[in-house]
């Protein structure tokens, strides 16, 4: 196992004393890569670990919402029910062994989704986009996400969402300002009632989704701005120890590419997966600050020379001792990893990514009672899969 690195802040405040802490999943999108979330649920549901918090974004947000939108035992039907139906249309009749054949299976079943779309979540636009009047939305996208819609409403119960025991917590972005926005069922800036718009404004990636209005603002896929959610879970809620599962569906680290595909598709890793690295990396370089200003705090005078109680205010905000484990839980070895990865949405590709999903989830896990609170002090980051992922190819003298 890797040895985790570690950000240490000093325990200031006894273990009884704190307030509860917080089980929070952060789920990252990459379209039909989400059923390896699939997975990932399915596994905590075996150790007991109900979440409290759920952040997502694209298909990240549509699991999250299959989550938090269901009672304890439901939540895994659901989810299997929808991952079921999206991926029902390219169902073979007999198993497909891996090598190029599988290869081929996939590269099918892509362009396949391309030209008919996929039940119960898009359908390809008629008339299509070209022919669209200039200014609507069917002028601006390939796709009509109508089915997801309706597959939301039968798999979501929404009032529940809102009013049972999970936060849950989906990103967009604005279309007019670029804004990322993080609609949140129980706090935060963005506070609101979520609905199946938010939830399909979260997944709406141009030019292939139409935008969604809500309010008086349109909104795509928040993954434009950002695909890791995980900054919003660590600026909201700092009075909470949190237990955060970081579970991303593209590597940071890789082979180095041997073809253009590879290429494209390295080059795609490294782009979906910045922000996650580098919320994560921030916030442990930031802890050891945040044990100075406390330190200076709470060893001065209350009354500071030169500073408003505002300023007071803000440097004790900053200051706010958090106990946070992040758990990174990263598909890396994928059972497709071609450009059209995010679109493979046949049956055998989606039990591929479900079954690595467990097995991923199960090393991390293990480790410990993670319905304890966390362990350690300050911010703590362990990925169990980082020894064996920095076993990279180099680039050759030749090359």
């Amino acid at each position: 196992m890797a040895k985790p690195k570690t950000a240490i802040a000093a325990a200031d405040t006894p273990v009884d004393q704190r307030p509860p802490h917080l089980t929070v999943l952060v789920l990252q999108g990459g379209g039909a890569l989400g059923a390896y979330h699939l997975g990932v649920i399915e596994e905590l549901a075996e150790y007991n670990i109900p979440p409290d918090w759920i952040c997502g974004i694209s298909i990240g947000a549509i699991n999250a919402a299959l989550i938090a939108g269901n009672r304890p035992g439901e939540r895994v039907p659901a989810m299997l029910k929808f991952w079921e139906r999206v991926s029902s249309s390219l169902v073979p009749i007999f198993p497909i062994p891996e090598g190029p054949m599988r290869d081929m299976w996939s590269d099918g079943a892509a362009m396949w989704i391309a030209t008919q779309g996929v039940p119960g979540f898009f359908k390809p636009r008629f008339p299509p986009a070209k022919y669209g009047a200039k200014g609507t939305v069917g002028a601006i996208s390939h796709y009509d996400t109508e089915p997801l819609r309706e597959t939301l409403a039968e798999l979501v119960d929404f009032d529940w969402l809102n009013d049972g025991p999970i936060r849950l917590s989906v990103g967009a972005v604005s279309v007019t300002t670029g804004r990322m926005h993080f609609f949140d069922s129980k706090g935060g800036p963005d506070h609101c009632r979520i609905t199946a718009d938010h939830i399909i404004a979260s997944g709406s990636l141009p030019p292939g989704f139409p935008p969604v209005k809500i309010g008086d603002d349109w909104y795509w896929d928040g993954g434009i701005a950002s695909n890791a959610p995980l900054q919003h879970v660590l600026d909201e809620g700092t009075e909470f120890d949190k237990n955060i599962f970081q579970v991303d569906l593209f590597p940071a680290e890789g082979p180095f590419p041997e073809t253009l595909l590879d290429a494209d598709t390295r080059a795609q890793d490294i782009r979906y997966s910045s922000r996650t690295r580098l919320g994560t990396n921030l916030e442990m370089s930031l802890s050891p600050a945040r044990l100075v200003v406390r330190r200076v705090l709470d060893s001065c005078h209350p009354d500071l020379e030169g500073l408003s109680e505002a300023d007071i205010q803000t440097l004790r905000a900053f200051a706010c001792e958090q106990h946070i484990e992040i758990a990174q839980i990263i598909y890396r070895n994928k059972a497709y990893g071609g450009k059209a990865r995010g679109f493979e949405f046949s049956r055998p590709t989606m039990e591929a990514h479900r079954a690595a999903g467990r097995r991923d989830a199960a090393s991390v896990f293990s480790i410990r009672d993670w319905s304890k609170r966390p362990e350690v002090n300050g911010v703590h980051s362990i990925d169990v899969g980082a020894e064996e992922a920095l076993r990279v190819m180099k680039p050759s003298p030749s090359r």
